[in-house]
């Protein structure tokens, strides 16, 4: 699949994973960021997806939403988002109806976030077992760290996602939020650490490398952490995750307001 992550004529950015003829084009919208590692994590996920694909980004980066949608007629759009807070909401349904109101004929069936999804933890179990950490080591603390958001219902899920994960046989598993929220990673290592955890781990919830991840990365290990898995990237299991939810999105959309 070849991926153009820039417009330079304000057209669509198609990305076409494995041509699916006869199945409804799939628009993928991720954060989006000023760090080129980001766009390119995200290629390299939507490079695993069988379906026309086209990526679209809220911030920092083309195409938007609006200008992936042009063209088409129907299309199913899922936030490429871990937790569902503002931006899943509110902006892109916002932004959807901005696109409905401008070509009234187009069909858009709306999916939900990726995560919450079990297999993501399968996913940041994967993570840190190429960095040498074995599934459920009972002496092994586990930090979880997201993004963080102002919306403490999303925080709320990591934190509940912790606690499942937890159940693995972990010495023990906290949440942690890189902004917006607290504890910060660096205070839930500390905190472990005091604790008398044999070894402190940090695996980051997060899509795509960069700010978030990097100050995740240096903050933690100076506050003792021994090891920092890498971020979810291409995990296979979000290539079913993404899958999964673009067949439910087809079935019982979700409802958009206004």
């Amino acid at each position: 699949m070849r991926h153009s992550p820039v417009i330079p004529s304000g057209g669509p950015v198609p990305l076409a994973g494995g041509t699916a003829p006869g199945r409804v084009p799939l628009v993928a919208v991720a954060h989006g960021s000023r760090d080129p590692r980001a766009a390119a994590t995200v290629a390299a996920l939507l490079d695993r997806v069988p379906l026309d694909v086209r990526v679209a980004y809220l911030d920092h980066s083309a195409p938007t939403l609006g200008q992936a949608l042009t063209g088409l007629r129907e299309a199913v759009v899922l936030p490429l988002l871990l937790t569902e807070a503002y931006h899943s909401r509110v902006d892109l349904p916002a932004a959807l109806n901005e696109a409905r109101a401008r070509e009234p004929r187009l069909r858009v069936r709306y999916g939900h976030t990726l995560g919450p999804h079990p297999l993501l933890l399968t996913a940041l179990e994967r993570r840190l077992g190429e960095a040498g950490v074995p599934a459920g080591d009972p002496e092994t603390a586990v930090v979880l760290v997201s993004a963080g958001s102002s919306d403490a219902r999303a925080n709320a899920v990591i934190a509940e996602t912790a606690r499942v994960w937890r159940r693995s046989g972990w010495w023990t598993v906290t949440p942690a939020y890189a902004s917006a929220a607290s504890p910060t990673p660096a205070e839930a290592v500390a905190s472990l650490v005091r604790a008398g955890a044999p070894r402190v781990v940090v695996a980051p919830y997060l899509l795509a490398p960069g700010y978030f991840a990097d100050k995740v990365r240096r903050d933690t290990l100076a506050a003792g952490a021994s090891v920092v898995s890498d971020v979810l990237g291409p995990a296979p299991e979000l290539v079913d995750v993404l899958m999964e939810r673009y067949e439910a999105a087809q079935r019982q959309p979700v409802t958009l307001a206004g």
